[in-house]
């Protein structure tokens, strides 16, 4: 395929009194497969995802669709704070807005970090219409690799370079960007969030992506979201954004994983 072959729409979509953006990628041999909808990370956009939207629509075939959650990237500010339950909530909201306004049912849920959480949930609560998941360097639990992780974050954005770096992409919305991220994981009452439940409520097949030198989450989380049934690639050398690390090998899994399944998803 070439590059002129790849059709590429920007959407606003109004949810709830406010504006989420969203882009969606579309290869001209694309055969109305299920779209892959992606699920950016707590500091992420539909811009952070950089190439790789247009890479994996290459290698699969598929419409790719990402978007902004309120509060980041292009669409509008968040009204607060994150609710506790902000992972379950935003297969629930989202996701039926995505499906009325872009046209779909069936879809593929892949996310990073907890945008893998938010693909997660998505597996389980669509069980109709998730027909696989795909998760990268996401988190099932808290633990203290985790919050560790946050803190030395946290401490790197104390310097006006790496503001200004996350401001290019959120604007005026990066510091309630930043500190929904730290001081929603880093809070007590966040410390038994699971993803237990929606794990065992899943029901579609999983490649579970994750980096061997990830500094945001053990091995233990790629074990507890893959369950018995799903795949799990630990990629060696890679950190904790493996689709940016390693992007070509990332979509090549990710094409691989989905040839595979014996399912009829238009």
């Amino acid at each position: 395929m070439t590059p002129t072959a790849m059709r590429i729409h920007d959407w606003r979509l109004a949810a709830d009194g406010r504006h989420l953006f969203a882009r969606s990628w579309h290869p001209s041999d694309d055969p109305c497969h299920a779209p892959v909808l992606l699920f950016h990370d707590s500091l992420g956009c539909v811009e952070l995802w950089r190439d790789f939207p247009q890479v994996l629509a290459e290698k699969t075939g598929r419409t790719i669709v990402a978007y902004d959650r309120p509060g980041f990237g292009r669409s509008d500010p968040h009204p607060g704070r994150l609710e506790r339950d902000f992972v379950e909530l935003e297969s629930r909201r989202t996701i039926p807005l995505l499906q009325r306004e872009l046209g779909f049912a069936r879809f593929i849920a892949c996310g990073h970090s907890i945008g893998g959480g938010m693909a997660v949930e998505a597996a389980a609560h669509h069980r109709e219409n998730c027909i696989a998941l795909v998760t990268m360097g996401a988190q099932a639990f808290v633990e203290d690799v985790t919050r560790n992780g946050i803190i030395l974050a946290r401490k790197e954005f104390e310097r006006p370079e790496n503001m200004a770096r996350l401001e290019r992409y959120h604007g005026s919305k990066a510091g309630w960007v930043l500190d929904a991220w730290t001081t929603t994981w880093l809070s007590p009452d966040f410390a038994d969030w699971t993803l237990d439940a929606a794990i065992g409520h899943r029901a579609c097949p999983a490649l579970v992506i994750h980096g061997e030198l990830d500094q945001y989450g053990s091995s233990e989380h790629p074990r507890r979201i893959a369950g018995r049934a799903g795949h799990v690639e630990v990629l060696g050398g890679i950190g904790h954004v493996p689709h940016r690390e390693a992007t070509a090998h990332v979509a090549d899994l990710i094409a691989r994983f989905l040839a595979g399944i014996p399912v009829l998803d238009r």
